[in-house]
Formats: C-alpha cells, sequence, structure tokens
C-alpha cells in the first residue's frame, strides 16, 4: 500500500504486519529508554521522606544479615577446615544472593544499589549534590542500623551453629587482614557489579528476568572474593560485639575501604559511563510531554537537601541573599481577585512591627505541558497582567505605611513554590490563605510535602476566609508557642482596627474550672489582653465549645494543636473538624521547631 506525501509513515509495528527488510524488532529498551526509566524513579526515590528511605534501608540491612547467615553456615559445612579455596566453597557461595534477592526484588533501600539512580538525577541536573549526599547517608545509616542489629542477634544468640558462628569470626578477620588497596579495589568491582544490577534490572521487561540478573550478579561477589559494605560492616560488628575488633581498627582497616570502593566502582565505572553512552536526548519527552528545568549552578552545588525536579519558568523577583534589617513577611497569592481579604490581614498585622517590609509574591501555577520560550511574548504579558493585577495591593499598602514589593513566580507546582520562595527569601512570617479550591490546598502527595512543611522555616499564619470581618475575634488556647503567635495577633488587630477579643480555654471537668479560670487569667495578663473576655469551658469538648463560641464571632484564632500542620492541611488529614463546621473566618498559627532525630523518624 503506497502513501501519500502527506500522511507520515508507520513503522512495521505500528502497521501490525511483519517487519520491512532491513528494520529491527524491538524487543528490548534502548539505552535512553533505560536511562528515562531510571530517571523516573529516581525523582520518587530522592525526594521520599527521610522516615521513610531509612526504614526502607534498615530492612535493606536485616536482609543482609540474612546472607552473612545462610553463607557463613553453608562455607562451615562444605569447607570445615576453612580452606577458601575449596571448591566446595561454589556450592556454599549459591545461597550468598539470597539476601540481596530480597532487597531488589523487594523494593528496599541498598547503599551501592543506590548510586545509579541519584547520581544519575545529578549529572542531569535535576537534583542538587546536597540532595544526592542527604541520600546516600540515610541510606547508608539505614543498612548499617539494620546490618548491625542483624550482627548483634546472630553473635549473642544460638542462632547459628558452632561451626557457622566460627565461619562468620573467619570471614571477619580475613577482611580485616586484607590489605586496604586490595578492599578498596575489590569493594570497587563489587559496586561496580551492583550499579550494573540496577542498569540491567531497568532494562528488564519482567519479574523472572530481574530475578535472574540479580541472581547471578550477586553470586558473582563471594566467587571473585568481592567485598560488599554492608556485609563488611555485619562480619565487622559480629566480631566487635566479640571483643575481637576495636571499633576503630574494624572500620579504618576493613568498612571504609570497602565502602569507598563500593562507591567509586558504583559512580564511576558504572554510572558516568552508562550515562554517557545514552544520548543527548536520553531525558526525552516524559510524563506527559513536560519539558525539564535544569537546577542552576549555585543550586545545583549548594541547593536545599529536598532537591527539586523543576526550577520555576520564571520569577521576577531574582532570589535573594538571605534576610535584610528589620521584619519581613511574606504573602503568597494565587488569585488577586479573590485575596483582598487576605492581603488587608497582613497588612494589619505588619503595620504592628517597626522596620517592615512585605512582598507579595503572585505564583501562577501552569500545566506540566505549557513550556515558556523565551523572546515568545509570553512572559511578558504574565508579568503584565501580573503587575495590574497586585498595583490595587500596593497604592492600598501606603494607607498603613508600609514598604511593599512584590514580584510574579509561574512554577508547575504552587505550594511547593511556596516554600521554596521562603528558603530563598527567609522572611520572618508567612501570611497565606487556605481554601480547598487552592492548589495547596487540595494536593495530595502528603509524604513529599512532609519533607517541606515538617520543620517550619519561620512563622506561619493560615487565614480561612469567609468573608473576613474584624469586628469580634475568639482566641482559643491551652498555652504554648503558636498560641502566643494568635495572642501577638490578637494585639495586632486591637491596635489596628479595635476588635473585641474573647479568650477560651477548655477544662475537663467542673472540678478544674477554677485551676482553668487561674491560669487563662495569668496568661491573658502575660500577653497584654487585660481587657480581653475570658470564657472557660468545662465541658472537656474543646471542638464543641469553640464551635459554640464561634457563632457570634467574625475570626476564630487557633494556635496549632498538630505538629506539621500545613502537611495535613496539603494532604486534608487536618484532625480540627471545628476549621470545616464553623461559618467564620479561621486562622490558623504556627511557630517554627526544630525536631530531634528520633521525632523526623518515628513521627
Amino acid at each position: 500500500m503506497s502513501h501519500s506525501d502527506d500522511e507520515p509513515e508507520q513503522s512495521s509495528d505500528q502497521r501490525g504486519g511483519p517487519p520491512s527488510e532491513g528494520s529491527v524488532v524491538r524487543d528490548r529498551f534502548s539505552s535512553d529508554e533505560i536511562f528515562q526509566r531510571i530517571i523516573a524513579a529516581a525523582e520518587e526515590e530522592i525526594t521520599e521522606g527521610r522516615r521513610e528511605l531509612f526504614f526502607s534501608a534498615v530492612a535493606g540491612g536485616f536482609a543482609i544479615t540474612i546472607t552473612v547467615l545462610v553463607y557463613a553456615s553453608l562455607l562451615a559445612t562444605t569447607s570445615p577446615t576453612n580452606e577458601f579455596a575449596d571448591a566446595n566453597r561454589v556450592v556454599a557461595s549459591m545461597l550468598y544472593p539470597i539476601g540481596f534477592i530480597y532487597i531488589i526484588i523487594g523494593g528496599y533501600q541498598l547503599y551501592t544499589e543506590n548510586t545509579l539512580p541519584p547520581v544519575a538525577l545529578t549529572l542531569e541536573r535535576l537534583a542538587s549534590f546536597p540532595a544526592l549526599f542527604r541520600n546516600w547517608g540515610i541510606v547508608a545509616l539505614g543498612n548499617f542500623t539494620g546490618g548491625a542489629i542483624g550482627a548483634l542477634v546472630l553473635a549473642q544468640t544460638g542462632v547459628l551453629t558452632p561451626e557457622a558462628f566460627g565461619m562468620v569470626k573467619y570471614l571477619g578477620q580475613k577482611g580485616i587482614e586484607e590489605p586496604v588497596w586490595n578492599l578498596f579495589f575489590k569493594g570497587a568491582f563489587a559496586g561496580l557489579i551492583v550499579a550494573g544490577v540496577v542498569w540491567v534490572e531497568y532494562a528488564s521487561r519482567d519479574t523472572i528476568s530481574r530475578l535472574v540478573v540479580v541472581y547471578l550478579a550477586f553470586l558473582c561477589i563471594p566467587l571473585g572474593n568481592l567485598y560488599h559494605v554492608v556485609v563488611s560492616f555485619t562480619e565487622m560488628v559480629f566480631l566487635l560485639s566479640l571483643g575481637q575488633v576495636g571499633a576503630a581498627t574494624g572500620m579504618l582497616q576493613f568498612v571504609i575501604p570497602v565502602f569507598l570502593g563500593n562507591t567509586v566502582g558504583g559512580v564511576v565505572l558504572v554510572t558516568v559511563v552508562n550515562y554517557y553512552q545514552t544520548s543527548e536526548g536520553r531525558l526525552g519527552p516524559m510524563d506527559d510531554d513536560r519539558s525539564f528545568s535544569r537546577l542552576s549552578p549555585e543550586e545545583w552545588a549548594l541547593g536545599s537537601l529536598v532537591g527539586r525536579q523543576y526550577v520555576p519558568l520564571l520569577d521576577t523577583h531574582g532570589g535573594s541573599d538571605g534576610p535584610g534589617e528589620g521584619h519581613q513577611i511574606m504573602v503568597p497569592i494565587s488569585n488577586p481577585r479573590t485575596e483582598s481579604g487576605l492581603v488587608e490581614f497582613a497588612y494589619t498585622v505588619a503595620s504592628q512591627h517597626q522596620n517592615v517590609s512585605v512582598h507579595l509574591v503572585h505564583i501562577v501555577e501552569v500545566p506540566n505541558r505549557m513550556t515558556m520560550r523565551a523572546g515568545s511574548g509570553q512572559r511578558a504579558q504574565i508579568v503584565r497582567e501580573s503587575e495590574r493585577k497586585l498595583s490595587d495591593f500596593r497604592d492600598r499598602a501606603e494607607d498603613f505605611d508600609l514598604a511593599v514589593e512584590s514580584s510574579t513566580v509561574v512554577s508547575y507546582n504552587a505550594f511547593r513554590e511556596i516554600f521554596h520562595q521562603v528558603a530563598d527569601e527567609q522572611p520572618d512570617q508567612v501570611v497565606m490563605a487556605w481554601d480547598d479550591n487552592k492548589p495547596w490546598g487540595t494536593i495530595k502527595s502528603a509524604s513529599k510535602i512532609d519533607e517541606l512543611t515538617g520543620t517550619l522555616p519561620c512563622e506561619f499564619l493560615v487565614l480561612k476566609d469567609r468573608g473576613l470581618e474584624l469586628d469580634e475575634v475568639l482566641l482559643a488556647t491551652a498555652g504554648g508557642p503558636d498560641s502566643d503567635l494568635s495572642a501577638e495577633v490578637v494585639r495586632a488587630l486591637q491596635t489596628e482596627v479595635g476588635v473585641d477579643v474573647s479568650l477560651l480555654h477548655v477544662v475537663d471537668s467542673p472540678e478544674e474550672r477554677e485551676a482553668g479560670e487561674r491560669f487563662l487569667s495569668s496568661w491573658a495578663a502575660d500577653r497584654g489582653l487585660d481587657d480581653a473576655r475570658l470564657i472557660v469551658d468545662d465541658s472537656g469538648d474543646v471542638e464543641g465549645a469553640i464551635e459554640r463560641e464561634a457563632e457570634q464571632r467574625s475570626l476564630v484564632l487557633l494556635g496549632a494543636t498538630e505538629r506539621g500542620l500545613l502537611s495535613r492541611l496539603a494532604s486534608n488529614s487536618l484532625h480540627l473538624d471545628v476549621v470545616n463546621t464553623v461559618d467564620c473566618s479561621v486562622l490558623l498559627a504556627e511557630k517554627p521547631y526544630r525536631r530531634s532525630l528520633r521525632q523526623r523518624l518515628f513521627g
């Protein structure tokens, strides 16, 4: 069948017939396609929450313990005289890959397997070096934690037979006695094998193929007398628990040389080589034909530990050198037409500070398919329209005697862009709107948002505007820094517009009412709210009390009672149902706080 000049030529597989002469039947991915699959997986992995990443790595460390267990047990049976040259050790090696199969097929995190995807993402300038090192560090720590726990169990319980127990000791001592440079190069070849497995794994189309590849590849480690860092660390901790090696000796003469060798082997010999064998169009059109923006050189070298896939398409502010003098308030705006109440509220709060500046950031969210070509006029049009919409806000600021600047940001993700702007500008306070129709009120990717909102960089005031009228306000408090922030806002509203203030404190029973009254009276006096109406509710029902008292008020202020407030808002998991049941406007206040390592891992 002939084709007209206007018709695009179809490939043989598109027509469904046999290939034409000289064509190739594609039954495997090209190198570019493999790289695209790795990039897609790495984007999800490198932005994964610290907690999830750590415990996945702990599970990987436990799985390595299984390898140590079965390898030592079979080796003790087939080579009872510790003669490593004995041909029977081939039999003992048959189950060595079992732990690695659990890890890779099961989707756990392994340090050496982790070298390829994040490095590929960093080479493409889609993630920063701090993001890469953060990923490596968490995975290595998790692997070592799981391996150490498993080693202690093997050393201090009767899991191992006496022969296998002696074999684990022998394997550890043998590694420590190996020259450091030998360990490094043996580790490099092991790193090459493991990172190569990742590349081949993403080239596979089914689980059976992956299983075969993983098994054969990891079988090469014991047969080649090579070293894997997590196995080596597990053996070192085993010896350490028996008092047969010092921690410094074990780390410096055994674990660290293997660690460095694995890293160099995975990164240089595989990642870089595989990266440069792909074409210049290796990323291609991914995720519905989105175009990829690269990090700037500064962001690439020193950027956020979270890392990010996209930089803004447009940012007229151009970044900041850090916090300036005086009190700085940032107000992200999604729709200037409907958020005049938010800006008015922000101006009222700002007017109570000395030497204050306000930055209005109009964040325009665009579809993923959209690109902005330089010189097309599209950028200028967006900026002109944004400036026109913000001009009334700048004029209104003169009535408050405030210094106001404005900027426009075009981004694929409005909610996340707020935190990028905060990290860049480092304001003292952010005043933002929350509404179910806003992009940051409907986003569902909570695990990634938690990295942005789990430890807030500054004070946040989040307003749910239901026709805000500043006349009678209710502040519900149980004490704490977030209620202190609400008190500061109330004082500003009293000074500027003369609002009537009521303070509400809820106790569990009538017997606690007197103590509650003393607390509330003292709390109000300490915060300059002596003239406020004091209300103590002894029902024990916090939300019910707030709902009852809010009926005659125009605004309710709630100090955050739940940590990770913004991530809960964004993922629709806020436990305060009263926020949605009251008819008046609601302001949620949250101060920054530092989370300990335990809080980061366990919540």
